[in-house]
């Protein structure tokens, strides 16, 4: 599982937009936190400590500690609404960890051995990674870091889906467990075939043979046309 974070929180005024805009003002993020068979609770977290977090990947998906006035209560980010034009943090939702109860998380792929990836290395192919992130169900004791997928064997022109993926004990990708057709084991990287540059084949020089034929053709179809409008 994740190294945990935790934030600093403190309990705030249910509503009011006064009280909200005072509250940014401040350099406070309006947030709450809900589920877990308790009442929802509207909490104040610091602008900056949020924003900052929000800037490392595996806050994305980690066990976040929510500590109000010493009373600490495990959590995972559900949503953040930023606002449209600037960089601030306008709202975020926290919800409950349950230790016993499965929860939903959407996880990064990250690809290792692209270094050694042979349809690149060998066959100078591009390799294109097709899915970033997938969605896993599991307790909260095993969720993972990340997900990873082990591209160092894969050819020109061949694929790894998300059934390739080695997932950690008690870990499942959610659009996998009941798909006996495999209708959504989508790719999720592939080495394709390098591009051809259309300029490059313009630039491509004609071989003297070769003009001299074009030349030789373009008279005999010049010759033909005088006969016949002789």
């Amino acid at each position: 599982m994740n190294d945990q974070f935790e934030l600093i929180a403190r309990v705030r005024a249910r509503s009011g937009t006064a009280l909200v805009r005072r509250l940014r003002r401040e350099g406070d993020v309006p947030a709450v936190l809900y589920g877990g068979d308790k009442k929802n609770l509207s909490i104040a977290i610091n602008h900056n400590v949020l924003f900052h977090s929000l800037e490392k990947e595996e806050f994305h998906s980690a066990i976040i500690v929510i500590n109000i006035d010493g009373n600490k209560e495990q959590a995972i980010l559900r949503a953040v609404t930023r606002h449209p034009h600037k960089t601030d943090i306008l709202h975020a939702d926290f919800q409950r960890v349950v230790a016993k109860k499965m929860l939903t998380m959407t996880m990064p792929i990250h690809l290792i051995g692209e270094a050694d990836c042979v349809g690149v290395k060998t066959d100078g192919g591009i390799l294109s990674q097709l899915m970033t992130e997938v969605e896993i169900s599991c307790l909260p004791k095993d969720l993972p870091d990340s997900l990873q997928l082990d591209v160092s064997a894969l050819a020109l022109n061949e694929s790894l889906h998300l059934s390739d993926i080695k997932l950690p004990h008690g870990v499942n990708i959610t659009s996998l467990a009941h798909d006996e057709n495999h209708e959504h084991d989508h790719a999720a990287v592939a080495v394709l075939p390098p591009k051809v540059s259309a300029v490059e084949d313009e630039d491509t020089p004609v071989s003297e043979e070769a003009e001299a034929k074009d030349g030789d053709g373009e008279a005999a179809e010049d010759a033909d046309a005088h006969s016949k409008s002789a």
